[in-house]
């Protein structure tokens, strides 16, 4: 009933290790080898899981448009000194923090294989409130003490689709941004798990395009869920498993396990 943990390719678990641990104060969980290593991030885990360098290149872009995962967000309690300190050691940046629309104050940067992380500070005030309750909860977790994990953002084509095909899985909508002032009709719609965890789906009016799904390549490999897909339509098949675990991709072309 939510996202149990995050699977992230690295060329160098222990470079992302330190990273994770230097920026995010992510904690490790059990044994970190030169194969594979797992972060806590509070509401979720972080998997690093090792692939050789020099393959395939990732086929990723940072247009939001492209179909599939976006970006992986994180709820800190202050945006702007973690902002100086990203800085400092010369962490690439997608966006500089911004006050953005819903209240909060947001940047954007990348891990060390490529992977777009966003930090979050304050709560979210949104357009629309699709279940008071589910936003009560999130509220309800408070300041964070140290960044934990919050969502995973991906663009899909219909909103009302993704939101069917993720019910079964424990996922509700709960609130929606209506991003006005972008002329492509931006809207973000957020399906809340129990925990809560999110998944943060952007439409476009304008359209969307695809991304075949890329298994093997640094940076996001799948998020995993706690509830099997069993039955359900919309995930096919995909590529080799990921650290054991199947893996799946949806009609967003967004990857999923399911490890109970």
């Amino acid at each position: 009933m939510s996202v149990k943990s995050v699977v992230v390719n690295t060329v160098d678990v222990a470079r992302s290790v330190e990273f994770y641990r230097e920026f995010l104060a992510a904690e490790p969980v059990g044994e970190v080898t030169s194969e594979r290593a797992e972060l806590d991030l509070v509401t979720a885990t972080l998997r690093l899981v090792r692939v050789s360098p020099g393959g395939e290149p990732s086929s990723w872009e940072k247009d939001d448009t492209q179909r599939g995962f976006r970006h992986i967000g994180f709820k800190v309690a202050a945006v702007d000194p973690m902002v100086e300190r990203l800085k400092a050691a010369d962490v690439p940046f997608h966006m500089d923090p911004i006050d953005a629309t819903g209240g909060v104050r947001i940047t954007f940067f990348y891990d060390p294989d490529g992977t777009l992380l966003e930090l979050v500070e304050g709560d979210l005030k949104y357009t629309a409130v699709l279940d008071e309750r589910g936003a009560a909860a999130e509220r309800a977790l408070g300041v964070p003490e140290r960044p934990r994990f919050d969502h995973v953002a991906v663009t899909a084509a219909d909103a009302d689709a993704i939101a069917a095909r993720y019910e079964p899985l424990g996922f509700a909508p709960v609130g929606t941004i209506a991003q006005t002032k972008d002329p492509r009709g931006f809207n973000i719609l957020f399906l809340h798990s129990s925990v809560p965890t999110i998944l943060e789906i952007f439409t476009y009016e304008s359209g969307t395009h695809g991304r075949d799904a890329q298994v093997g390549v640094p940076g996001f490999q799948a998020v995993v869920l706690d509830r099997p897909l069993d039955g359900l339509d919309g995930f096919t098949p995909v590529g080799a498993p990921a650290d054991g675990v199947p893996l799946n991709v949806d009609s967003d072309s967004l990857v999923v396990a399911v490890e109970p």
